[in-house]
């Protein structure tokens, strides 16, 4: 955003002179908030709702100023209008201008690269679509299968302690472990390409070295489909007729794998930390009135994985929220406070259910092309993680969860749980056709309307089929009832009245029970 030496309505500038009391005072240049610095995002957003209204003035590191779009018309609106607002960076001014340094901490974020998510008009298409055609190609019942398998892997490798703690052992290696074989490389997942990920993403000392890292397994990948294509993303998005070249097809996958990493990671984390913590959401989804992708949704709308998206950039002057936008001006698609604009959801505890009108994927051209894949690790992966180890609980108090928090998201440190130890299981099993026999307990009682006499029974006149009299007892001629007269052995009655059915005489109770026996249980059955 380009500073004026004259204020303007709607431009940063007017910001210079915050009013009285107002939290701005000392927070930057001119009073505005540097976002790196503010300890509780969520709060700050809903503050610059209330003073700057859907689009707010805000500062960067080194007090690089841009926007934060606040209100979700004005995120759809700036996302779906390619004429107004692009992904390049190289239009935003404070770069042009040498303000943007070369090693600014968010330059991985806002440099411009070769991907389709930086590209417009004809080249975002031939970019864009290849990577389409692609994820097209994804067989997604397979997918499910392999994420279940994984699934089962990661349980294993805790399930016997009785504890585990699922950031570190499941949210940051499930996610991994499918997209590596999605691509093409399974035999690259282990702890040292999830690492890999982790460092990167945090932007420590060693993030350098670690995304050199994960390309050189992604270079590998692409050489080797190109000497001898399989079916998968990889061989599809080397083969597709773009025709992209070696340092394009390198950098879209690592487009899809960090981004789909990062995202699932923290939508697993979220959705289970959600289901441990909060009972009433749990009980839905224990109850049958909330299913598991119906649970992920409302994460998706509550706790986005990405809270806010680098960046778009005004590619001519204009307005949006009633601020004045300048040519060059840089804006950050804001996704969190999207999701809880008060226009959209006045009451943010209302459940969101069936509604996907979220922005945790984005929208427009660059919305995320695989966030069904997204939505399968999370969706599949939590239910079974659940069915695997019903009793699950958390291991702390909730007070205690720790979060790690940036401008663009927000990552749960540890989720510690317990649970009752349970044996592994074996993942190369096959989903069988027909259960295996259970042994039965007790006789089994089933619905029938068979009906039987034994010898000569005898009737009264016009009784129905499979009357007979009870000669037991005195008076048992004048009270007709139906009873079951016992099969042979090993063959099973059933009761005409009440058509329930049961073993014969001889088979009840251990060695074989005696006719009267039966006779009084039926009788017992019927209320006699």
């Amino acid at each position: 955003m380009t500073r004026e030496p004259h204020p303007v309505t709607g431009s940063p500038a007017r910001a210079l002179d915050p009013p009285p009391g107002c939290p701005a005072h000392g927070a930057g240049l001119g009073g505005l908030h540097r976002l790196h610095e503010a300890p509780d995002l969520r709060a700050l957003y809903e503050r610059l709702r209330e003073q700057h209204g859907p689009v707010a003035p805000v500062l960067l590191h080194d007090d690089v100023p841009m926007w934060v779009v606040l209100g979700h018309a004005e995120n759809l609106h700036m996302v779906r209008t390619p004429s107004h607002f692009t992904r390049d960076s190289r239009v935003w001014t404070p770069l042009r201008n040498g303000m943007v340094r070369a090693d600014h901490p968010l330059m991985p974020h806002i440099a411009w690269q070769p991907i389709c998510s930086h590209a417009e008009g004809d080249e975002h298409q031939r970019l864009r679509g290849a990577v389409n055609a692609a994820i097209a190609t994804i067989d997604h019942r397979g997918l499910r299968r392999h994420i279940g398998r994984a699934t089962q892997r990661l349980v294993n490798r805790f399930c016997e302690s009785g504890r585990a703690e699922l950031v570190d052992q499941f949210a940051e290696h499930l996610p991994m472990a499918v997209m590596c074989e999605i691509l093409g490389m399974p035999e690259e997942y282990d702890e040292r390409i999830v690492q890999a990920a982790r460092d990167m993403l945090r932007g420590t000392e060693t993030a350098i070295a670690s995304n050199e890292y994960i390309m050189g397994c992604l270079r590998r990948l692409a050489a080797r489909r190109r000497a001898r294509p399989e079916d998968d993303f990889a061989s599809h998005l080397v083969g597709h007729p773009a025709g992209l070249d070696d340092d394009e097809v390198g950098q879209h996958l690592r487009l899809v794998l960090i981004a789909a990493y990062e995202a699932t990671a923290n939508l697993l984390a979220n959705t289970i930390r959600r289901v441990l913590t909060d009972p009433g959401f749990r009980a839905q989804l224990n109850g049958g009135q909330m299913t598991v992708p119906e649970a992920v949704e409302q994460s998706l709308w509550d706790e986005p994985p990405f809270s806010t998206i680098f960046a778009y950039f005004a590619k001519q002057d204009t307005e949006l929220g009633g601020q004045r936008i300048r040519a060059g001006d840089g804006l950050l698609l804001g996704i969190a406070p999207a999701n809880v604009d008060p226009r959209v959801r006045p009451d943010r505890s209302a459940d969101m259910r069936g509604n996907r009108s979220h922005l945790a994927f984005s929208g427009g051209p660059h919305e995320c092309p695989g966030q069904d894949i997204g939505r399968a690790i999370a969706d599949v992966g939590v239910d079974a993680l659940l069915m695997r180890l019903p009793d699950i609980r958390l291991d702390c108090a909730e007070e205690e969860l720790r979060w790690t928090e940036s401008i663009a998201s927000q990552h749960l440190v540890e989720l510690p749980v317990r649970f009752t130890p349970r044996s592994q299981q074996d993942v190369r099993s096959q989903p069988r056709h027909t259960p295996k026999p259970v042994p039965q307990a007790r006789p089994a009682w089933e619905i029938g309307t068979a009906s039987a006499s034994r010898g000569a029974p005898a009737t009264y006149p016009g009784a129905p089929a499979g009357e007979v009299l009870d000669g037991d007892g005195p008076g048992a001629a004048a009270r007709p009832h139906r009873r079951p007269a016992p099969y042979p052995a090993g063959v099973a009655t059933a009761d005409a009245e009440t058509g329930v059915r049961g073993p014969s005489a001889p088979d009840a109770g251990a060695g074989g029970a005696a006719p009267g026996l039966w006779r009084r249980l039926v009788r017992w059955w019927r209320g006699e």
